[in-house]
């Protein structure tokens, strides 16, 4: 395992070591103690989810607030996507700004996502297979959801916005200026 710093604060990449052979290959795609060693980061992670998209499909930008925040270790199984964070912490020397990298099955790369930050993805490929650990549970009255094209931002997608296909919530999520007083 390698950790590398993002521009963001307490934001990470990991990259695996990746065994292969004739057989295919192996990779320890979580340890907590090399995690804490690298990054002096101690994270129990107590929920994981997973999700299937179509290409073009844009999940985000979420977040949960208060008690109930969420860190969040993310990855691609299968397709390739965007992945993109933004600094939310208000006292953070990064606030308002924004990563994005790209996650593919063939780069077996994760994403550290610490809590205090707003998270999504867009699907690049075909379709992906997104995979994600928390540190905390999920809780319907803690989330809050950021316009992905809220103009603060800028954030390059990379796809065109009749490309995008969004859920009927997340066309619903607020700019920042709307929210700021709830996270």
């Amino acid at each position: 395992m390698r950790v590398e710093a993002t521009p963001l604060k307490d934001c990470y990449i990991v990259h695996d070591s990746i065994f292969q052979d004739s057989r295919g290959y192996f990779f320890e795609s979580f340890n907590q103690h090399k995690f804490a060693a690298l990054t002096g980061i101690n994270i129990p992670f107590v929920q994981d989810n997973q999700s299937l998209s179509t290409r073009g499909v844009l999940r985000g930008l979420h977040m949960q607030v208060g008690e109930f925040a969420q860190a969040k270790l993310v990855r691609v199984l299968q397709g390739a996507v965007l992945d993109v964070v933004v600094d939310l912490r208000k006292n953070s020397e990064t606030f308002g700004q924004y990563y994005s990298i790209e996650l593919s099955e063939e780069s077996h790369t994760q994403f550290y996502i610490p809590r205090g930050f707003a998270h999504g993805f867009v699907v690049l490929s075909e379709f992906a297979v997104f995979f994600y650990k928390c540190d905390n549970y999920y809780h319907k009255q803690s989330e809050r959801g950021l316009m992905y094209n809220d103009p603060e931002f800028n954030i390059d997608w990379r796809l065109k916005p009749e490309e995008l296909i969004l859920s009927e919530k997340d066309q619903q999520n607020s700019l920042l200026k709307d929210i700021i007083h709830t996270i």
